[in-house]
């Protein structure tokens, strides 16, 4: 069930390799670990992408493709965990890295108001000022970030290993009882 599950959302192996932009890095993306669905390049995929996810800006994606080439585990699976940040969990993401960050420097933890900040703001004002607001949440969030990350790459890696392998034994406990269910000739 898991790697019939994740084949239904990635591309092929062969899709991906006579991609244009992708071709530049032939030898590169050879390593059968970068396409092969198993428990440890799967695994290594989801934390790879849970701690890039956090990236800020565009470079998510790009920096999950280096990190699985370089450690080996699964390219398309890293790259499409890092999805789990967007608009909507971006921010909390980032509050809580900052609550992380205040604890293990031993800050007060009072955060610049995000309303005040954002209360006379246009669209077109909205992103410089998000970008001024998390400057001045400062070294608290420059701490939280990793930490988070680690902790968010650490509980995927392990939850899909053990998922995994749940699986694979719960499989192998029906194939058991259906062997011992057939009457012998």
């Amino acid at each position: 069930m898991p790697r019939n599950f994740f084949k239904k959302f990635l591309p092929s192996h062969d899709s991906i390799r006579e991609n244009r932009a992708v071709r530049l890095f032939g030898p590169l993306l050879a390593h059968h670990n970068l396409w092969h669905l198993h428990r440890r390049s799967v695994a290594g995929g989801i934390a790879i992408g849970l701690f890039t996810g956090l990236i800020p800006g565009p470079f998510q994606m790009l920096g999950a493709a280096l990190f699985a080439i370089a450690f080996r585990v699964n390219l398309p699976v890293a790259v499409f965990t890092t999805l789990y940040t967007n608009p909507l969990t971006f921010v909390p993401l980032y509050l809580l890295a900052y609550r992380i960050g205040t604890l293990i420097l031993g800050h007060d933890g009072a955060m610049p108001n995000i309303v005040a900040e954002f209360e006379a703001e246009s669209w077109s004002e909205w992103l410089p000022a998000f970008v001024e607001w998390l400057a001045k949440l400062g070294k608290p969030l420059l701490v939280g970030v990793p930490v988070l990350g680690v902790i968010l790459a650490t509980v995927g890696y392990f939850a899909a290993r053990g998922l995994w392998r749940l699986h694979v034994v719960m499989k192998w406990n029906k194939r058991r009882k259906h062997r011992t269910t057939i009457p012998p000739d």
